[in-house]
């Protein structure tokens, strides 16, 4: 067995050396490259690791590095297929990659992803994601393969399998050093996944590692990431005490917006939209964000629709009320005018209403205080409501403004 297989590594060889022109000697660049190379290919699988740390060392190959180290990733790669398995492979294959990372250059990075995607064992993935940590940065596209093989992971421990913890781990923190923002929501993701303590603390610590808008990064989470994470980045903007009441406003907006728009494919998001939907309505309401005045019109309507229906408690219609009173504007006070119309029919109709509901809307319209309401308010006059009512309503229209 074992001289077939010494048959079939000088068999490889020889093809390595017939199939590559590009590397072939002749074509090298420096005598010492050149040594080097031939000292690689001609040694024994199990004598090339020594050879890569005989060349790093080496001060006469300095400016070489990098063109030494593409030449022995194409011989690992070109034989991932017959050899990815090997022990001796997987020891050299783990050898480049862990010299690359202090000896390399960043054209070695292209090669040491493929390094990655080909050998799945867990020497040769960590070794190469510590040379992409030092290699990778400024590199939009080792940022995104890597972004992406974390979400995968990701959706893989969701699934019931378990990932290869070692690999996620340094995944995780060559995404901290890079320390690129596009990577925040895939490390949020991974920081409330579910993982074990020591790897949620880990993903932690990575995005307190990414510089730059954190209120930007938090609603891109919103936007993008799964209802859970979605609802998860919103508490921690609330949490997050540096944040201007513009800031809660604009991420308020972005989390009724997507809330609003979302379609949950199962209940449990559903009720993480919704939860996140009254969250929104109330710091809308705390920072009085007119901004958001057509979108909580929306949300009026729409809660308007299932209170009727017996959907929502009437808590949350209330809230939808008063957040269009802190809208302040226009647009808010003519749908508020059409409900107090609605209330103001169905009174007359039947002698029925609700106190706490109506005694809102009337409040939120002399919080507005348009003139649009006008009509509205004075007929209250003309309709048996209580004195509480009558009281609530002259107040409101002394409020208008003219």
């Amino acid at each position: 067995m074992n001289l077939n297989r010494s048959a079939l590594l000088g068999l490889l060889v020889v093809l390595f050396m017939g199939l590559n022109p590009d590397y072939s000697f002749a074509q090298a660049v420096s005598p010492v490259l050149q040594r080097y190379q031939k000292l690689f290919i001609r040694t024994a699988l199990a004598t090339k690791p020594e050879v890569i740390l005989n060349a790093v060392k080496d001060p006469d190959m300095k400016g070489n590095l990098g063109a030494f180290f593409d030449y022995t990733l194409s011989f690992v790669l070109q034989y991932a297929d017959v050899l990815k398995d090997d022990p001796e492979m997987i020891k050299l294959a783990g050898t480049i990659a862990s010299s690359a990372a202090s000896s390399g250059e960043p054209q070695n990075r292209d090669a040491l992803w493929r390094l990655f995607m080909a050998y799945r064992d867990t020497e040769t993935r960590v070794a190469v994601l510590e040379a992409l940590a030092i290699l990778g940065k400024g590199d939009s596209r080792v940022v995104e393969n890597l972004n992406q093989f974390l979400s995968n992971q990701n959706n893989v421990y969701r699934s019931g399998l378990i990932p290869d913890y070692a690999v996620l781990a340094a995944c995780i923190k060559t995404l901290g050093q890079l320390g690129d923002g596009s990577s925040f929501p895939v490390l949020f993701s991974t920081m409330i996944g579910g993982y074990p303590e020591e790897y949620a603390q880990l993903a932690s610590q990575a995005l307190g590692s990414i510089k730059g808008d954190l209120k930007k990064y938090l609603i891109d989470v919103i936007r993008k990431n799964s209802p859970v994470e979605k609802l998860a980045a919103f508490n921690a903007a609330l949490s997050h005490k540096d944040f201007t009441p513009a800031d809660m406003g604009e991420i308020a907006e972005n989390a009724l917006d997507i809330s609003l728009s979302y379609i949950a494919p199962l209940e449990t998001d559903q009720k993480s939209l919704d939860e996140l939907r009254y969250a929104s309505i109330r710091v809308l309401t705390e920072y009085r964000w007119s901004r958001a005045t057509t979108l909580v019109i929306k949300h009026f309507y729409r809660l308007q629709t299932n209170y009727s229906n017996g959907l929502v408690p009437k808590s949350a219609f209330i809230e939808a009320i008063q957040c269009l009173g802190a809208m302040g504007t226009s647009e808010a006070a003519q749908a508020l005018s059409l409900q107090l119309g609605l209330i103001n029919s169905t009174m007359e109709r039947t002698r029925e209403f609700d106190e706490e509901l109506l005694i809102s809307v009337i409040e939120a319209l002399g919080n507005i205080g348009d003139k649009v309401a006008f009509d509205y308010l004075l007929y209250i006059g003309y309709l048996p409501y209580p004195d509480s009512v009558q009281t609530a309503a002259r107040d409101a229209m002394n409020r208008l403004k003219w």
